[in-house]
């Protein structure tokens, strides 16, 4: 049976790190924006305190987690582990999470303060603030023997930094960030760094949806900035038209009137 905790209890801690992966869940606010989960592979995931996980963050394709996270009034997250050998057992991370993305300072101070390893590809770290751990008896998870880690991910960005080192420009992380980690599916801000970018050097995000979900994202791009510039061109509009009704109203007794207090 499930127990729940609103720490993360000593027991759990060693077995928590010896996992080789986990899943990372998160929304937009909106109700009908889409729902991600992620599996992250690897040992680059830690507990700071009982009420602090952190992860690292690889670059990829997509960048939900960021714009979820990046959402003002979000930051929602549920991390999982799953037992696929010895004793079955689901361990669920619930709280508030922050992205904080690489080049910035706190970052760094992250990264020298607890001695984390950086690899080709290092997006951010993932720093969860915990408010409910939770077991759950994963009597339905098959069993599977851990074989090992993909080298892929880790050799491509490594390539790819060699050939920006080498004078290659268009292999520079940032140009990829723009590219790939601008825009959530739902079309929200992703990784800042990227959208900076973006904007500098006019380069436009990667397409990924399609049909009218994709026409859907496409719309939502860039709402806000044109909802203002709306309601500013109705308001100078009314006043203009406000205005002109004024001065075709008033009678030659008023405007004589006027004169007289010196309003005119």
């Amino acid at each position: 049976m499930g127990v729940f905790y609103e720490t993360i209890p000593d027991s759990l801690k060693p077995w928590i790190l010896e996992q080789q992966m986990l899943w990372v869940g998160t929304a937009p606010l909106s109700g009908d924006g889409h729902i991600n989960i992620s599996p992250k592979g690897g040992s680059n995931f830690g507990i700071l305190s009982p009420t602090e996980f952190w992860y690292m963050d690889l670059t990829g394709s997509g960048v939900e987690t960021h714009a979820h996270l990046h959402e003002p009034g979000n930051g929602r997250i549920c991390i999982m582990f799953l037992a696929f050998t010895g004793p079955p057992k689901i361990v669920r991370l619930w709280g508030k999470a922050r992205a904080i993305e690489n080049g910035t300072p706190a970052f760094s101070a992250f990264v020298t303060e607890h001695k984390v390893p950086l690899i080709p590809g290092s997006r951010s770290i993932i720093s969860l603030s915990i408010d409910q751990c939770a077991t759950s008896c994963g009597f339905s998870v098959p069993y599977y023997d851990f074989v090992g880690h993909r080298p892929i991910l880790d050799d491509f960005f490594a390539k790819k930094q060699r050939k920006f080192e080498e004078g290659d420009e268009k292999e520079s992380m940032d140009r990829y960030w723009a590219w790939k980690s601008q825009l959530s599916i739902d079309g929200l801000p992703g990784m800042k760094r990227g959208v900076e970018f973006a904007k500098v050097n006019d380069v436009k995000p990667l397409k990924k949806m399609v049909g009218r979900a994709g026409e859907k994202a496409e719309r939502g791009v860039g709402k806000e900035r044109i909802e203002a510039w709306h309601l500013f061109a109705v308001l100078l509009l009314g006043i203009i038209i406000g205005g002109a009704l004024s001065l075709s109203v008033v009678t030659p007794e008023r405007l004589k009137a006027l004169r007289e207090q010196g309003m005119l």
